[in-house]
């Protein structure tokens, strides 16, 4: 029988949805410490398997799954074709549960008492303020009411001062940009498996950047892939509808 696994946090990539299932990728962080005499732990990253009438009924969505701390119970397998299994280890789910962030709303609650408390504070101190000045002298109370007029900046300003987010470009030593549907992978590198911590690492970066680091390495004549293996998982994984290459006789 299969051990029963148990893991938390949240996905670490993009939502995958298939006929029948959906697949998500998570990872766990090895404890700080070991033993005495033995390496510390490294993090293990997970594939998870969850049938879609499951997920569904969690009100999760391709968004949100990236953001909540969720909770899987569920059995390790290694009959999952490589392609649909970046992770290290693969987990078919039996229940999925959405935990709720105390300590996010815990802290929400605190701060948003510290500013009540602290805007009760403040008018107190402008009213305490106020009936000393109208003792003292009332013409200064008409001239300070006019002040936040003159201190306002406008809302158009405000937006065109945004800065303009640059676009995505295309990794160094890019020569051409073809379509990911035309590149064809060799039996040699559909048998193994990329490294899982280097695939995990192209993978942030493309959420930072919104391309890859380096080009593959393709045929120009036959599309057929020569290098970049891993990074090929990564567009595939990440629904790229195109990716940029360098030609083999040009590397």
């Amino acid at each position: 029988m299969p051990h029963k696994m148990t893991i938390t946090g949240s996905a670490t990539g993009p939502l995958r949805e298939y006929d029948r299932y959906v697949a998500f990728d998570m990872r766990e962080k090895g404890s700080p410490a070991a033993p005495k005499g033995l390496k510390k732990s490294t993090f293990i990253s997970y594939t998870v398997f969850v049938a879609k009438k499951a997920f569904n009924k969690t009100g999760l969505t391709k968004k949100s799954i990236m953001h909540e701390k969720i909770l899987i119970q569920g059995e390790p397998t290694l009959d999952i074709p490589i392609d649909e299994c970046p992770g290290e280890i693969g987990i078919i789910c039996f229940q999925i549960t959405v935990l709720p962030n105390k300590n996010e709303k815990e802290a929400n609650e605190s701060k948003d008492k510290k500013e009540a408390q602290q805007e009760v504070s403040k008018a107190q101190q402008e009213v305490a303020a106020t009936k000393q000045e109208e003792k003292q002298d009332p013409v200064v109370k008409e001239a300070k009411t006019v002040q936040p007029e003159v201190n306002e900046t406008p809302v158009q300003e405000k937006k065109a001062a945004q800065p303009k987010k640059p676009q995505p470009i295309q990794p160094k030593g890019t020569k051409d940009v073809v379509s990911f549907e035309d590149i064809i992978v060799p039996e040699a590198f559909l048998k193994t498996r990329p490294n899982p911590v280097k695939t995990e690492e192209v993978i942030e970066f493309v959420k930072r950047t919104g391309h890859l680091d380096k080009p593959l390495t393709i045929e120009k004549e036959t599309k057929i892939l020569k290098d970049g293996y891993c990074r090929y998982i990564v567009a595939k994984t990440m629904k790229m509808d195109n990716v940029p290459v360098v030609y083999d006789y040009q590397k």
